[in-house]
């Protein structure tokens, strides 16, 4: 039972605020002597021997590192990290929402459906949720406060749209997803294109039933006549086109297997630069900044894996994944009752702590019983990916939520916290549906 007691430990540290990465560190190496000490003192063993235990029950780590460095999928993923906060500092978002504000906003929910539009566009070619969270909330949540629009309607839009980073390709999350399970990253972007384009249409749907049941949740903006229907389509044309090409060659070199996702992501990073010059944003000082910001967040993510590694050998060395497996093969109903406990599990999990940490952890010890139990691995990670991305909305440490309030000084964090309720029911019923009908969804 130790791993089991190390486990809930972790999360009891992360609760409280300690950094990530040395959570996992410290409670790995904490945890690994209490499981070499009950393993050797008891049966009479030296301290010596103690000592030699707990070393090498730790002798793989250097290798697990090595690979982890080495690892070229892995790659991908500060690469498009930088192509992502290029963009961001291009004032991508703020172009688009712009021109779909002026296209939609005659509608009724016009400027919500425009801020989940660009925030589909924002996701395929950033991906970044703080950013694309942020861009809108300092530019469209003033705009639909202004014409009326109901505070939790307007706050869940913005939360929910710039979470869409998670499931839609190419996303980090996906990447390491496909690391962990040992699939290709081309076969998980292309799995994940249908549920995120239901997911879109869902967010859609659910704004235009809204607006037209009660018009002043989200009413219509009056359209300026000086401005001709022809303009605004040209002008929103001229702002999707460039990062849509973009998206086009970096996903579609993937989907056509002409570039891994190494190699298609390095195309990003030097074609979002291109566009900041076309944009007349580049500067030496943007790509500075833009390389330090990578840097950051790639080494946070490489720092947690490092953490993650150490975590899971005392895991498995304690013998917790054998009464872990052993559980969830014999819950009732077998394949499906495993897949309810462990999308609930993860559901939980994401209202505390973030994707990252429930990829490196949680997800290696599900993988074999999935494995055991014949799930298809592609729509398995699918219903982890769509599950994490619920955790950016989920009260109370949606890191969404923080994001918007950070911005939003104005809005209360009950209306935050009531607009997203909507959504987070979106995506449950989107991801019931893809456990429904897997075959809709072409796995």
């Amino acid at each position: 039972m130790v791993g089991i007691y190390m486990f809930g430990a972790a999360l009891a540290l992360l609760a409280v605020g300690y950094p990530v990465a040395f959570s996992f560190g410290a409670v790995s190496i904490i945890f690994g002597a209490i499981s070499a000490y009950m393993e050797i003192i008891p049966d009479g063993g030296t301290m010596l021997e103690f000592y030699e235990e707990f070393f090498s029950m730790f002798s793989m780590m250097p290798f697990r590192i090595y690979s982890i460095m080495t690892n070229k999928i892995l790659l991908a993923v500060p690469l498009f990290i930088f192509m992502g906060i290029v963009l961001q500092k291009s004032h991508l978002a703020e172009r688009l929402l712009e021109a779909m504000g002026r296209l939609f906003g005659s509608v009724r929910g016009g400027v919500a459906i425009s801020t989940i539009i660009v925030g589909t566009m924002l996701a395929a070619s950033t991906g970044v949720v703080g950013a694309s969270v942020v861009a809108m909330g300092v530019i469209s949540l003033p705009v639909m406060l202004k014409y009326g629009y109901n505070k939790p309607l307007a706050c869940g839009t913005i939360c929910a749209s710039g979470t869409l980073g998670q499931i839609i390709p190419p996303s980090i999350i996906l990447i390491i997803l496909a690391d962990i399970f040992g699939i290709p990253v081309g076969d998980l972007f292309g799995a994940a294109v249908v549920p995120s384009l239901v997911l879109v249409g869902s967010y859609i749907v659910y704004i235009l039933i809204v607006s037209f049941l009660d018009p002043k949740l989200a009413p219509a903006i009056k359209t300026d006549d000086s401005i001709s229907t022809k303009t605004r389509v040209f002008t929103a044309l001229k702002a999707i086109i460039p990062p849509f090409l973009l998206i086009f060659i970096v996903l579609g070199s993937i989907f056509a297997g002409v570039a891994t996702p190494t190699e298609s992501a390095s195309v990003g990073a030097i074609g979002a630069l291109i566009l900041a010059k076309l944009y007349k944003e580049f500067s030496f000082n943007l790509m500075l900044d833009s390389a330090k910001e990578t840097v950051r967040i790639t080494s946070m993510v490489f720092a947690i894996l490092i953490g993650a590694t150490a975590f899971s050998l005392v895991f498995v060395y304690s013998g917790a994944d054998g009464i872990v497996e052993d559980f969830m093969l014999n819950l009732p109903g077998e394949k499906w009752g495993f897949l309810i406990l462990s999308m609930g599990i993860i559901f939980i999990l994401g209202f505390f702590i973030d994707f990252i940490e429930i990829s490196y952890i949680v997800v290696p010890i599900l993988l074999p019983i999935s494995q055991t139990l014949g799930i298809d691995p592609i729509w398995f990670a699918i219903l982890i990916a769509i599950n994490l991305q619920t955790s950016f909305l989920t009260p109370p440490f949606g890191f969404s939520l923080f994001y918007l309030k950070g911005v939003a000084k104005d809005i209360k964090t009950t209306d935050i916290y009531k607009g997203v309720i909507p959504f987070i029911a979106i995506q449950i019923i989107v991801l019931a549906t893809i456990v429904l009908f897997p075959s809709f969804y072409r796995f």
